[in-house]
């Protein structure tokens, strides 16, 4: 069953929901997660999806399923993710809700959809789009769908805003080399306090990692939360994910790859240097590497089993995406242990973004 409607008030633009599946919400009492999936690109996919949809159901029942997007595809179907995620077993309906408007976030009948969901996804597109619905009633909305023990995710701008300090490229995308030449460039901005979520306090995701050489901007953003004051603790964990791979993280905040690779990009110090219009000197970045089937606690952050890479000047060292982990690793300094979330900034000039849905 496949039912598409316009909804709206006179205070909002028009919000296209389009519902598949049951017209009925599942009714249950309990919930077993939370659960997320974090996905290198847009698309959803399916081994982490179902993980995430038995977790939620504990083994039994079925699920409902939002889909939240800023933007409709440009070609093919409206509703690529519900298309994907209607066919797995344990799903009971799957709503997409395109959101045009910041006001949109307010929508009596968007908030609805989503508080009855057991999962909510954010679909690929522009994050800055979901970063403006932080002042929205849809923030609460989400959070209250983790904490009756469903979950949440996404994939590309989907995945970036699900960490804990949000790169939201309100100002335009930029590149690894001009992060790494001066980390305040006028295209690096930031939104947190967006949601914070149970074992993945003070995290700043990243998509399309390798295929678009991502790790010189993810460190420029470790270093830049770090000397900013955007995390607690003094350390902050980047959490970078290629394309075609989706990390899965259990209720016990342990992660699981799923497709080709995953960098974990810890900053334990302050940088040597980070300054408006002056070129990035941060020494020993701590990288763990994931390939497909490894794990990663968040719950409980390692603190051994990484590779050490530094930026001097602006120049990163060679081999960014390989290493050989150290296993025999000196006493974390001031980093590496689970840490707690804090409060909240954000930013505005602006480019297209690199991350089409």
């Amino acid at each position: 069953m496949l039912a598409g409607t316009l909804i709206g008030t006179p205070a909002h633009a028009a919000v296209t929901r389009v519902r598949q599946g049951s017209s009925t919400d599942v009714g249950r009492a309990a919930w077993s997660g939370p659960a997320y999936t974090m996905n290198g690109s847009g698309a959803v996919v399916t081994a982490t999806m179902t993980k995430a949809i038995d977790a939620i159901r504990g083994g039994s029942g079925s699920i409902d399923v939002a889909v939240l997007a800023g933007s409709a595809p440009t070609s093919g179907s409206k509703t690529p993710e519900c298309d994907t995620i209607i066919g797995l077993a344990g799903v009971n309906s799957c709503t997409t809700l395109t959101l045009t408007s910041n006001n949109d976030g307010n929508n009596t009948q968007v908030n609805t959809d989503v508080r009855n969901a057991e999962f909510v996804y954010f679909a690929g597109g522009d994050q800055c789009r979901y970063a403006n619905w932080k002042g929205t009633s849809l923030r609460a909305s989400v959070q209250s769908v983790v904490a009756k023990g469903g979950g949440v995710g996404g994939g590309s701008a989907g995945h970036h805003i699900n960490s804990d300090v949000v790169y939201d490229a309100c100002t335009g995308s930029v590149l690894s080399s001009e992060a790494l030449a001066d980390p305040y460039d006028r295209y690096i901005s930031f939104t947190s306090g967006m949601f914070e979520w149970p074992n993945y306090a003070n995290t700043i995701n990243d998509s399309h990692f390798v295929a678009r050489d991502r790790m010189g901007r993810l460190m420029s953003f470790v270093a830049r939360s770090i000397k900013d004051g955007l995390v607690s603790g003094g350390s902050a964990w980047g959490v970078g994910v290629e394309e075609g791979a989706s990390l899965f993280i259990d209720s016990a905040g342990r992660a699981t790859l799923t497709g080709p690779s995953a960098y974990i990009v810890l900053g334990d110090h302050q940088p040597e240097r980070a300054v408006a219009g002056q070129s990035l000197s941060f020494s020993n970045f701590k990288i763990w590497k994931l390939a497909g089937g490894q794990t990663y606690d968040f719950a409980n952050r390692p603190t051994c089993g990484y590779y050490l890479r530094s930026v001097t000047n602006g120049v990163a060292e060679a081999n960014l995406y390989n290493g050989t982990p150290l296993t025999s690793c000196p006493p974390p300094g001031g980093g590496g242990g689970a840490a707690t979330p804090r409060p909240s900034p954000t930013t505005p000039a602006r480019r297209p973004t690199a991350s089409p849905r």
